[in-house]
């Protein structure tokens, strides 16, 4: 299955360019037209890479880069700007990016820069998180307790990475949120909890000790 892209330019002409560039290779791709939206489009389906203006209204593509940095996720983002200063491009590399492309850009130059992260991600994605007896396998997105399957919904998923990935840490509600809903999200304010009763339920279908603990007024940590 090819890779699904997620451009992010506030610039129309851009979005619908690449798009289109990504689309004839056979890739599925979203668009989003700022840093907020972005981070609930990954949330909608989350990306196998990220193209990333910096230049954004609200978040720019600095925070959001940040952002996915101190929330562990890895996914490969390609910096796509107009700015060409040596200092911006290190900016953008410390924080987390992967690569940096100044606009104006070649089409083949675009494509095989995105093509070499996609290839370097495959090869590191495709993990198994261990924890006591669960395990998650990152390729197939189906977890493990014991010799017992456990199906998984999207948002199940991504909140059993999070833990697997940070085990006997305490993860703070903002973290949790920033993370698996986005800061920003309007819904419903206990659909935290309502997705760790989720979670529990299925870690624990066979009567198998908690995991996945409260820690009251803080947060949640998964440990033995």
């Amino acid at each position: 299955m090819k890779a699904h892209i997620l451009i992010v330019d506030d610039d129309p002409r851009i979005t619908d360019l690449v798009r289109r560039i990504f689309a004839y290779e056979g890739y599925s791709v979203a668009v989003a037209m700022s840093g907020d939206a972005a981070l609930t489009r990954m949330l909608e389906r989350a990306p196998d890479l990220i193209v990333l203006d910096v230049m954004l209204p609200g978040l720019d593509g600095l925070e959001v880069v940040s952002r996915l940095r101190m929330a562990g996720d890895r996914v490969p983002v390609l910096l796509l700007t107009a700015r060409d200063a040596v200092a911006d491009r290190v900016k953008g590399l410390e924080i987390g990016a992967d690569d940096y492309l100044v606009k104006p850009f070649a089409h083949e130059e675009l494509l095989a820069r995105v093509k070499a992260l996609l290839r370097r991600n495959q090869t590191e994605r495709n993990e198994v998180l261990h924890f006591a007896d669960v395990e998650l396998d990152t390729g197939t997105r189906v977890a493990h307790r014991g010799g017992r399957t456990i199906e998984l919904s999207p948002t199940e998923y991504e909140l059993l990475a999070l833990f697997l990935r940070r085990p006997r840490q305490v993860l703070t509600r903002d973290i949790i949120m920033d993370r698996i809903w986005g800061l920003d999200f309007e819904g419903s304010s206990n659909i935290m909890e309502v997705y760790v009763g989720y979670l529990r339920t299925k870690l624990e279908g066979d009567g198998e000790p908690r995991l996945l603990h409260t820690v009251r007024g803080i947060g949640y940590v998964f440990k033995d």
